[in-house]
């Protein structure tokens, strides 16, 4: 019997599903709610994808579970490989939608970038996946469930990572524009029973929604703050980042001024390197004067190139001196090594493109 990837669709994922949620199944399906627990062990910290592999459940109760739920909110269609040991992964969430996240592999620790929106709807000018729009947002359990699939496709089902592992939402869309589903992933990924991966290992990018930092300022469990900045001032982020129009750049920065910090936590400023746009030493002056006063680190992020787009690299030694102005203004910054370009897996690339061949 051929199986109909939109009937597979129809069903409701148990990835996504809160402890409480899972004790509401329990209860409908007749079960004590011990089967809650069992159940949210099963799906997030040994990572189960199979319901006949959850093997501590009575066969019966799988069998129902399957007729009735799907395991997994997505499905791996396509893995791509850099020459540096990127993997890009293009995932189906539902019977025409595609997302991407990256796994890049370092010597100390392995970071993932997982996406919160299929496309995005800001339409930032250098960004190659505001060129395909808002398609819709995610589902808590299609976000986690990409963490999910990542680890075990790298480490294996239920394998702790030797090292540790980070997670950005920096893949496809704004976060903070599915913000009830984004912290309900973050909160079942730092879940002591769940993921079990540390707050401080888990890093929000946004283009700046200013009324969300304030709601996720007020969180008990929350991510790691980065703003996407790009540009020192608003004439040049209103043409860059277009939501700069609606929350302008004091807004922002006055919303990173007031967000309370923990200990030696700081606010990341991601400033993309734009050939003769934003990466003369005036601009870097103008970045160190907004920073100033801030506990926060600057990542200078090389552009990534793609045909669609009209914006170049900045060249390395102008980088360089970009970042020796920020220095000389005890501003620390970091250049950021680009990564899985020959993939389409840098920054601002992904697109959920149709490639033919994996």
């Amino acid at each position: 019997m051929t199986l109909n990837i939109l009937d597979v669709a129809s069903k409701p994922a148990m990835q996504g599903l809160t402890k409480d949620a899972l004790k509401e199944v329990a209860k409908s399906l007749g079960q004590p709610s011990f089967r809650a627990t069992q159940l949210f062990s099963s799906i997030y910290r040994r990572r189960i994808t199979a319901f006949e592999e959850m093997t501590d459940l009575p066969k019966a109760l799988r069998e129902r579970l399957a007729a009735e739920y799907r395991s997994s909110a997505v499905t791996v269609a396509k893995v791509f490989t850099s020459t540096d040991g990127t993997r890009r992964y293009l995932f189906d969430v539902d019977g025409n939608q595609q997302i991407e996240s990256v796994w890049i592999p370092e010597e100390h620790r392995d970071t993932i970038c997982i996406s919160s929106q299929a496309g995005c709807p800001l339409a930032c000018d250098f960004c190659m996946t505001g060129v395909i729009g808002l398609k819709r947002n995610l589902t808590a359990g299609e976000i986690v469930g990409q963490v999910i699939a990542v680890l075990n496709q790298v480490y294996g089902p239920g394998i702790e990572p030797p090292h540790g592992v980070n997670i950005v939402m920096m893949g496809m869309g704004e976060p903070l524009l599915n913000y009830d589903n984004v912290m309900t992933a973050i909160r079942l990924m730092a879940d002591k029973d769940g993921l079990n991966i540390a707050q401080r290992r888990i890093t929000l990018s946004t283009a700046g929604v200013v009324p969300q930092i304030y709601e996720l300022a007020k969180e008990e469990v929350r991510p790691e703050l980065a703003i996407s900045l790009a540009a020192p001032n608003d004439e040049l982020r209103d043409k860059l980042i277009p939501i700069n129009k609606k929350y302008p750049i004091s807004k922002l920065i006055q919303a990173c001024s007031d967000y309370p910090l923990r200990d030696r936590e700081r606010i990341t400023f991601e400033y993309v390197m734009l050939d003769g746009v934003n990466d003369s030493a005036e601009h870097a002056r103008q970045l160190a004067g907004l920073v100033s006063g801030l506990q926060t680190k600057i990542n200078l992020i090389p552009h990534n190139s793609v045909p669609e787009l009209p914006y170049r690299p900045s060249p390395m030694s102008r980088i360089i001196e970009f970042q020796k102005v920020l220095a000389g203004r005890n501003i620390r910054s970091f250049i950021r090594r680009p990564r899985g370009r020959d993939i389409n897996a840098a920054c601002g690339q992904l697109a959920a493109r149709k490639e033919a061949t994996a």
